[in-house]
């Protein structure tokens, strides 16, 4: 596998609704990717390691109440789950938490872990650093056309690959509603509530830290952004890592190398390190998760931010400049800018 060089990355169209087996950009609606049913529940494929350079694969996991996966851990990779919709109850040893859109948990390497889906059509997004863990699933079973799972009893599921442990599980009636608001200091399992974290802010936007690179071996860090409408910001590359799009709710524009696509909830968007990009907020209180590999572009949410205790963004709260002027104080930053903003051509009135 040969990834392209930054010049060639430059002009190269996103591959859209398929997975492109090489490097490149490539953009994957709600639903879309290598689709395989397990125990009831459809794992929806959206990277793999052939598709983002071995840094790491993805997938959508959707199932009906009462599906399940039993204690399993992974090895060699850190990975994290994302609630997207619906209620899943999540396990670690000795401890559970039931978690809502927005929540997420994040597990070392070798750690058991088990869940259980509490409301019909729950999704999870499942990502896993470095790339691997989904090999034994994508060549073991045949792919579906169906883009929802069978309606048929759920049963347990497990991921082809994985370790399984005979662990005990806590008594459901005992997760609690534990508020789960910090990041550890180090590599350790870790539940995290929505919209918590650490926090920045920033013009009509604000971030938080669901993953550092402490927390994840440096494989990648993740940030869940709230932001107000606003128009592109500067078109830019980066040479050393790799950036992906998730859009949670409302709609994000994305303009890559020169091609504008829309984002709404559940739709994803690969920009590896080389893509020319810029993106744009086009409603109100939109939330978009990026994960980031690996965590060398940690900093930039720091320096261009403003450490806030606050939860959701002020409008109108912080200048402009501040952004501009945290990228000008920090050229070590893995940022280039290429130009300006670009116009937005696509649905204007949108």
């Amino acid at each position: 596998m040969t990834t392209p060089d930054l010049e060639t990355m430059h002009d190269l169209a996103p591959v859209v609704n398929a997975l492109p087996g090489e490097p490149v950009p490539y953009y994957l609606a709600s639903g879309e990717g290598l689709r395989y049913e397990i125990g009831g529940q459809l794992w929806t494929v959206i990277a793999r390691g052939s598709d983002t350079g071995g840094l790491f694969d993805a997938a959508f996991v959707l199932g009906p109440r009462g599906s399940e996966a039993p204690f399993h851990s992974l090895p060699a990779h850190q990975h994290s789950y994302y609630v997207f919709e619906g209620c899943v109850q999540f396990w670690l040893p000795g401890q559970s938490r039931v978690l809502v859109p927005g929540d997420s948990l994040h597990v070392p390497p070798g750690t058991p872990v088990a869940y259980r889906m509490l409301g019909h059509m729950s999704r999870l997004l499942f990502f896993s650093a470095s790339s691997g863990a989904l090999d034994a699933l994508v060549g073991s079973r045949e792919t579906v056309e169906r883009h929802v799972y069978t309606p048929a009893e759920a049963s347990a599921a497990l991921l082809p690959g994985t370790r399984k442990h005979d662990l005990p599980r806590v008594d459901a009636r005992d997760a609690g509603d534990v508020w789960d608001d910090t990041l550890p200091d180090g590599e350790e399992a870790y539940f995290l509530r929505s919209r918590t974290g650490d926090l920045r802010g920033w013009p009509d936007a604000h971030n938080a830290y669901s993953a550092r690179g402490r927390n994840t071996g440096g494989r990648y860090f993740s940030v869940s952004t709230l932001a107000a409408p606003q128009p592109y910001i500067i078109r830019h590359f980066h040479r050393l890592h790799t950036e992906n799009f998730l859009c949670l709710s409302g709609r994000v524009w994305l303009w890559v190398n020169g091609e504008e696509l829309l984002l709404t909830p559940g739709d994803f968007l690969h920009a590896p390190a080389g893509t020319v990009h810029s993106f744009a907020i086009a409603a109100h209180n939109t939330q978009m998760l990026g994960l980031l590999t690996s965590d060398v572009f940690e900093p930039f949410f720091d320096a261009t931010g403003v450490p806030t205790d606050d939860f959701v963004h002020t409008e109108g709260l912080i200048d402009p400049s501040v952004m501009m002027g945290g990228v000008q104080a920090n050229p070590d930053l893995d940022l280039v800018v290429v130009g300006g903003p670009p116009q937005r051509v696509r649905a204007r009135g949108l």
